[in-house]
């Protein structure tokens, strides 16, 4: 982040938290979907599966055309989301391992050195609640009510059985009520239960400022839903695009309920929302149209994802933003809203959106976005988006790829042979930004999974074209 952006986030937030009595501090309701593709949603352009709520919430705020994740997948992304930081600066660059909740602080789990929005938030005099899926360490010292949130209803792993079933894993990773475990039988479907919780939670903290981390698993596998939701996709005739699109319905359902109790209680339009996907869409089912490649890949559709933010009381309504923004932005954002701030805020990787927003602002100042995935101990895949050029260095394909996400954002056209100099000057601000990164602390299972993926891409490829003459 340039020091000019340093200077201006300081600058807002000493302005904010000089004339924003306490009283008038927005409440703040972050919302991640998990594995959402791009165009999974209305306010992207879906006709398939309805989301009326979101696209309600898109018309109420901004849209932005160019919202990024910090990660093409869960975990680390998470890491990035909650820090403001790039994972790969502490380490959190891999998923932690679904079965390490015994091995205490030693376990994989976001660093007990990062300071969590959470931790900042509840700080300044807020409620804070954790809700649905964690995945930042299933070892208890890195669970959420250890982490600055007062509340936590959720599980700590990745994926979950969506009627709360651990099945053969053990119980400690199912769905907890702070330190206590919950019994599945008291559950119905976990999206719903999600819902029921944060609508809950904001019913009780309407008479303060209160921070909720709604964090649905859906659509993320496995693939189940109630009757009632897959009523919606009936219309679908492929099914497993239907069940998916069930479960993204569910979730949109939970979301209009949430909303409801926000105007119910007369907060909505005190309230910061933000909704975003953690990666881009699964590889089954989702639609990231038209963007190229899905959830584990630097391409668009890896990163790219459904983002929007909506503040009635500051944001001007509908609202498109075309200038590339990212999750990392989300930390700095809210902080300047919540009119506080961090000690070691100079160490945040994003930028304070609100003056551009509240000024309807469409563009902002060029920036220079970095992506990494670790393929092995040293062994990485690399991109960044500089302006309008984007350089992707695959790890699994084994070269580097130039675009022009002006004339090609859907990367069809690769240019890095006849743009050298392009490709030689992104390189060299990859090498400039990795050099403040640390190795992974661990690593887990995603080279050999993009691996295996390409050599099965290049085998159907070689069949399809065996018997040309």
């Amino acid at each position: 982040m340039t020091r000019f952006f340093q200077l201006a986030i300081s600058v807002t937030l000493f302005c904010i938290s000089n004339c924003c009595p306490a009283a008038e501090r927005p409440n703040i309701v972050l919302i991640v979907a998990d594995d959402l593709g791009f165009s999974d949603v209305g306010f992207n352009g879906c006709t398939e599966i309805p989301t009326p709520n979101l696209d309600a919430l898109a018309q109420s705020g901004v849209v932005f055309e160019s919202g990024y994740a910090s990660h093409p997948y869960c975990s680390p992304s998470r890491a990035g989301l909650l820090t403001g930081r790039y994972q790969q600066r502490f380490g959190h660059e891999c998923n932690p391992e679904p079965d390490a909740f015994e091995q205490g602080d030693q376990a994989p789990g976001l660093p007990l050195s990062e300071t969590t929005l959470a931790r900042a938030l509840g700080d300044a005099g807020y409620a804070t609640g954790a809700i649905g899926k964690w995945h930042l360490g299933d070892a208890k010292p890195y669970w959420p009510n250890r982490r600055g949130f007062d509340e936590w209803f959720g599980f700590s792993a990745g994926g979950l059985n969506y009627w709360g079933d651990v099945g053969k894993k053990p119980a400690a990773l199912g769905v907890h009520r702070g330190d206590e475990q919950v019994d599945p039988k008291t559950l119905t479907y976990l999206t719903d239960d999600f819902s029921t919780e944060a609508v809950q939670f904001v019913d009780r903290h309407q008479d303060e400022p209160f921070f909720l981390y709604l964090a649905y698993n859906a659509p993320h596998a496995p693939d189940q839903a109630t009757k009632k939701h897959l009523s919606k996709t009936e219309h679908i005739e492929y099914g497993g695009r239907a069940v998916y699109g069930a479960m993204v319905a569910g979730m949109d359902e939970g979301i209009g309920r949430v909303m409801t109790k926000l105007k119910e209680v007369g907060v909505a339009d005190n309230t910061l929302v933000i909704f975003y996907s953690d990666n881009g869409g699964r590889r089954e089912h989702a639609v990231n149209f038209p963007y190229r490649g899905h959830k584990g890949m630097l391409f668009e559709g890896g990163i790219r994802v459904p983002f929007l933010m909506s503040w009635p009381k500051q944001i001007p309504k509908g609202s498109t933003v075309p200038t590339p923004i990212t999750a990392l932005d989300i930390f700095p954002t809210v902080l300047s809203a919540a009119g506080t701030t961090i000690d070691d805020a100079a160490k945040l990787d994003g930028m304070n959106l609100i003056p551009m927003l509240r000024n309807r602002q469409s563009h902002q100042n060029p920036r220079t976005l970095f992506w990494r995935y670790a393929i092995g101990d040293t062994e990485f895949g690399y991109a960044v988006r500089d302006g309008d050029l984007k350089l992707v260095q695959s790890g699994y394909k084994g070269r580097s790829l130039l675009f022009d996400l002006a004339n090609d954002s859907w990367e069809h056209h690769d240019l890095a042979s006849q743009q050298p100099e392009t490709v030689a000057r992104l390189s060299k601000l990859i090498q400039n930004w990795d050099a403040k990164n640390i190795s992974p602390k661990w690593l887990d299972a995603h080279g050999p999974n993009v691996r295996s993926e390409e050599e099965s891409r290049q085998k159907a490829i070689d069949a399809a074209s065996r018997g040309e003459r």
